[in-house]
């Protein structure tokens, strides 16, 4: 899969675990909604207080495997150097974030006040290598 393919795949595709690096080099995983933003970056939303946002200030590499709905069958894996947008900053795009992932939200205020509520930040990043390359 190439970065191209790959983000074909993540424009019909949202779930995704993360890794990040823990301090002692093992990865920290988590289930999370992926999406790409104009630019074809990986984009995901989380809270400040996560350890993934702790794991990605120390280290910012990132992984993220790519699922289908299915989850067997086609997949990716994508990488590169996470850029965390906080709030204010994160607002707007958390915004263009959901719209590309969900479509409209029935109520943008109430959307934006959880945004602030729960400390969301956006975590984004280019790919700088994507794969598998090859199967077996």
């Amino acid at each position: 899969m190439t970065p191209d393919e790959a983000r074909a795949f993540l424009k019909d595709n949202h779930s995704a675990v993360v890794a990040t690096f823990r301090r002692d080099g093992r990865p920290q995983l988590s289930p999370v909604t992926a999406g790409l933003d104009d630019a074809g970056r990986v984009e995901i939303s989380t809270r400040e207080t996560a350890i993934k946002v702790k794991n990605l200030r120390r280290d910012p590499r990132i992984s993220l495997c790519l699922l289908n709905p299915r989850f067997y069958g086609e997949w990716g894996q994508v990488e590169g150097i996470a850029e965390i947008v906080e709030q204010p900053a994160a607002l707007d795009l958390l915004v263009d974030y959901y719209r590309r992932i969900s479509g409209e939200h029935p109520d943008w205020d109430e959307y934006r006040q959880a945004m602030i509520d729960q400390q969301r930040v956006l975590v984004r990043f280019a790919i700088e290598r994507a794969g598998p390359s090859v199967s077996g």
